[in-house]
């Protein structure tokens, strides 16, 4: 690591909380580093990736435009998550998923909720769609109904305000968090279409901020037993209030799986992807004729996802 001119990484120190700071006495000078640092999160972690000398790039501040797609590991990843959330909860839930007529008589179909109609959140919804389910899906982006409705599932949303709506419109894609009455009626919202659902698979995140919880034990302890939460956003708090990272919490009967990783457990195509998005993403970084590095800095993705240089941090 100390001799190569690029690192590239998973989890850099900021996003890995176990092994990340063990890296930084091998970090230079002049050396770049891509890799996920949580710099929203954990803003002190890229002070100290700044006081090695090396130049970091935090692949989770890709710009959400045309351009970075291919360079997207945030996305990439998020694909592989919500695909693999359906999978578990399927493998937990005490029934199965589609419809069947039977000369014993009819099996109903799974009826799932999901929360947060981001790119995990619509790749959980098709997964579902596929095995057979009943889908519901909910985020506090009007402008992702669209999406949700043609793979399938029905959009459920709290009505917003005129001030809302423009709130959303400005938040580049993202959400964001909203006021505490918009809070409020979400909360009776959400409340009702758990209770009424087999399987809720929350992600719903806010870049900077701590997860929003969007169930809470009261909630979990109305819905039916034997059904099941898989929490996708419990590295930044979770968004049910029971949840334990990588724990199996049972809740009056209500079985709460809050998996940390979940690309990791299908880490081929996992690594596949990512490998491709660095290298899509390097690519700019690099001189076409020389192969020497070279930092346009007023090119819209290098300057989104720069961290640190020359010692300092760039943004925090």
């Amino acid at each position: 690591m100390p001799s190569a001119d690029a690192v590239f990484q998973v989890l850099g120190h900021g996003a890995n909380d176990k092994t990340g700071r063990a890296d930084l006495p091998l970090l230079r000078r002049d050396q770049v580093l891509i890799a996920f640092l949580r710099p929203l999160g954990s803003p002190e972690s890229v002070k100290e990736i700044a006081a090695t000398g090396a130049t970091a790039f935090a692949v989770e501040l890709m710009p959400r435009i045309t351009r970075a797609q291919s360079m997207d590991a945030l996305s990439s990843m998020a694909t592989v998550a919500g695909y693999k959330a359906v999978l578990l909860a399927a493998a937990t839930l005490p029934r199965m998923f589609p419809m069947l007529m039977t000369a014993a008589g009819t099996v109903k179909a799974a009826r799932v909720l999901i929360l947060g109609a981001g790119v995990a959140g619509l790749q959980a919804v098709a997964t579902a769609k596929r095995l057979g389910a009943v889908i519901e899906a909910f985020d506090v982006r009007p402008a992702v109904k669209e999406q949700v409705e043609s793979l399938g599932a029905k959009f459920v949303e709290v009505a917003l305000s005129e001030d809302e709506k423009k709130a959303q419109d400005t938040a580049g894609g993202y959400a964001r968090e909203m006021s505490e009455d918009y809070k409020r009626r979400q909360a009776l919202l959400i409340a009702e279409r758990a209770q009424a659902a087999d399987i809720v698979i929350t992600t719903a995140l806010i870049p900077g901020r701590p997860a929003p919880v969007l169930l809470t034990e009261e909630t979990v302890a109305g819905m039916k037993p034997g059904s099941v939460v898989v929490d996708m956003a419990v590295t930044q708090g979770g968004n049910c209030s029971l949840s334990v990272k990588d724990t199996v919490v049972v809740h009056n009967g209500v079985r709460i799986l809050a998996p940390s990783n979940l690309p990791a457990t299908l880490a081929a195509d996992a690594s596949a992807l990512y490998a491709r998005n660095l290298l899509n993403f390097s690519a700019l970084l690099l001189d076409p004729a020389t192969g020497e590095l070279t930092l346009n800095r007023s090119d819209e993705i290098i300057a989104a996802t720069l961290v640190c240089i020359d010692g300092a941090t760039v943004r925090s």
